[in-house]
């Protein structure tokens, strides 16, 4: 997985939207937390959208 937060936006929204129904089932896939992806993405200004399966 990305270290750098905009290249892990990108894969964790491609992901999203190609592969997984939500984030749960990504960080299962994947075997990290979605705690850990979401604090990663905060701090650029992203956040999860349950309704749009994607950080915005």
């Amino acid at each position: 997985m990305p270290n750098d937060p905009i290249i892990l936006l990108s894969y964790i929204n491609t992901k999203l939207r190609d592969n997984y129904p939500s984030l749960e089932e990504l960080c299962k896939s994947e075997g990290v937390t979605a705690v850990d992806i979401q604090n990663k993405l905060s701090d650029v200004g992203y956040q999860y959208d349950e309704t749009q399966n994607q950080f915005i």
